[in-house]
């Protein structure tokens, strides 16, 4: 159940490739759990405090070293074995480490942080290897590399005298925060150029009236205080439902009710009798009808058969005899 104890710092990989930060790494819990002489030569330690150590160390080896050195009970005898078998790291992470020394320059990185990345690695890497680097040397590795266009800041540097590369280092950062800041308000409008008037847009569909009291409150938003109004109708989402026309209707608006031109057929106030007669006259509306037509001009004469006899008299003749 070893492997399920929290450790303090990376176990030591079986091909020692993080050999040196795991020594500096386990050097300093020892020294912080009282037990630094454990490893050392004449250490005099007990018993006791050996088999604290060498529980300590095993449980940060990987599982191939701790078969390999299954037997081992004495701490300073195996962290002389782990020193003796990786002990070609540091002839082979020094030169690599002392190349990229020579060859770090801050003009080919872009952004200070990049940078201080990467001298952080290195110089740590040198440290390791028993070859340390002065705050002095970073300084003047990092003001000596900086691009020929920052000849004037590289002497503004120089002449504030840092003596910690920590301080140059933030001066760096900051320099570089405001040199974004200048280069956005540059770019965001033409150098000479006036800034054009602020315009308010308003859709159509969006009903921006009849606004109610309190809805008047303020935001600011994007640099820019805005009314947050709020309609009191909200807009209509999906289909739009049917409205009748608004206003007056005119004297060619006929109802459909009754017929009658002059008001719409929701205010038709005509007789329902009215309306059933004209509903029914529309039903056969377009269909061919038989119909009589008969005027009546005069009443109705009653004719006998003396009406069509012809009087004597009337021809001027006398009577016969």
């Amino acid at each position: 159940m070893a492997h399920m104890t929290k450790r303090d710092f990376d176990i030591l990989d079986n091909n020692g490739t993080k050999y040196l930060q795991w020594r500096v790494d386990a050097r300093a819990n020892l020294k912080a759990k009282g037990l630094e002489h454990t490893i050392l030569v004449d250490g005099n330690s007990t018993s006791q405090e050996q088999a604290k150590a060498i529980v300590f160390l095993r449980h940060h080896l990987h599982e191939n070293l701790k078969i390999e050195y299954l037997f081992v009970e004495d701490p300073k005898e195996l962290w002389d074995n782990l020193c003796q078998r990786f002990e070609s790291l540091e002839r082979i992470i020094g030169p690599k480490a002392q190349y990229d020394w020579m060859n770090i320059r801050f003009q080919d990185f872009t952004s200070v942080s990049d940078y201080d990345s990467a001298m952080l690695r290195i110089t740590s890497q040198l440290r390791l290897c028993g070859q340390a680097t002065t705050d002095a040397a970073m300084i003047e590795k990092t003001l000596s590399t900086m691009h020929a266009d920052n000849a004037v800041l590289q002497e503004l540097y120089r002449e504030r005298h840092y003596n910690r590369y920590c301080d140059l280092i933030a001066i760096l950062r900051m320099a570089e925060a405001n040199m974004k800041v200048m280069f956005h308000n540059h770019n965001k409008r033409p150098a000479g150029t006036v800034a054009p008037p602020e315009t308010y847009v308003v859709k159509s569909g969006q009903p921006w009236r009849n606004f109610k009291k309190g809805n008047t409150t303020f935001h600011k938003g994007k640099g820019k205080w805005r009314p947050n109004f709020k309609p009191l109708n909200p807009i209509f989402k999906g289909k739009k439902k049917f409205t009748p026309n608004k206003g007056k209707p005119n004297q060619t608006t006929k109802c459909f009710k009754c017929g009658i031109t002059g008001h719409w057929a929701k205010e038709c106030r005509t007789a329902k009798h009215l309306v059933d007669l004209y509903t029914a006259s529309q039903k056969g509306k377009g269909k061919e009808v038989e119909t009589n037509f008969v005027k009546e001009t005069s009443p109705v004469l009653s004719l006998d058969l003396s009406d069509y006899l012809i009087d004597d008299i009337d021809n001027g003749c006398g009577p016969s005899t």
